[in-house]
């Protein structure tokens, strides 16, 4: 029987089950320490102890390497941040308050990861992975904490990719900057920008020409009495209105 090999393989075309989260701890330190462009099969199969067909074997070349590390970091912040989400809808804070937090959250994990955050953005385009589909989901469930208390402005889509994109491209514009360089404010002035338009901080008494549109929105699904079609068709009458309605 053959025995277990220190290159991580357990026999003819076998890897141990560990040899994953090897590799990917290897790949994590070469991108930290020295850039995206350091992260080749050779430099990781090295770095890891391993051969370079074990690498093959479990992620097929160096772009599938690339997006397991990517995922995986993704991963666990998405989970963090769900899990912070989750917290604020049991305490009912302020849900303003809520998104800005998880704006600067988001900021800085960018920051933290910019070589990672670029190819998480770049591998989105076609079709994003699980976890970043996972990480618009939350934004998605704090914007519509929002719209329950009639703070939007505009409907929850659009909102919904107003925020990301203005998130994702404050990161994106920081990405490799030194500090100095007088870009420090930016992601403050990048908040209030995207709240101006997506945000109604008024009073619900005096709320903007939208806002109502909006919350109403949020309980069509929970109507009763009403078929899934004439539920479709409200829908799209109360996004077209909160559309339509003039800036306040």
């Amino acid at each position: 029987m053959a025995g277990t090999r220190t290159d991580g393989t357990a026999g003819p075309g076998a890897v141990r089950p560990e040899a994953r989260s090897v590799v990917l701890d290897a790949a994590a330190r070469l991108l930290s320490s020295r850039g995206v462009d350091a992260v080749t099969t050779r430099a990781v199969a090295q770095e890891a102890g391993v051969q370079a067909p074990t690498l093959y074997r479990l992620f097929g070349d160096k772009d599938g390497l690339l997006d397991a590390l990517a995922e995986r970091v993704m991963a666990t912040y998405v989970a963090a941040t769900a899990s912070a989400a989750a917290d604020e809808e049991r305490e009912g804070g302020d849900p303003v308050a809520d998104l800005r937090s998880a704006w600067d959250a988001h900021v800085a994990f960018g920051l933290a990861h910019p070589d990672l955050y670029a190819l998480l953005t770049a591998r989105a385009l076609p079709r994003p992975s699980a976890a970043t589909a996972a990480g618009v989901d939350v934004l998605r469930r704090r914007l519509h904490r929002l719209a329950v208390a009639g703070r939007l402005r505009v409907d929850e889509r659009r909102a919904l990719l107003m925020v990301h994109a203005a998130g994702s491209g404050t990161v994106l514009a920081l990405r490799g900057r030194p500090a100095g360089t007088g870009d420090e404010g930016l992601p403050d002035a990048m908040f209030a920008a995207v709240a101006a338009q997506v945000l109604d901080d008024a009073p619900a008494a005096v709320a903007a020409p939208g806002a109502p549109a909006v919350a109403f929105a949020t309980t069509v699904p929970t109507l009763p009495g009403l078929t899934e079609a004439e539920r479709g068709l409200l829908t799209e009458w109360l996004d077209r209105s909160a559309r339509a309605a003039p800036e306040g």
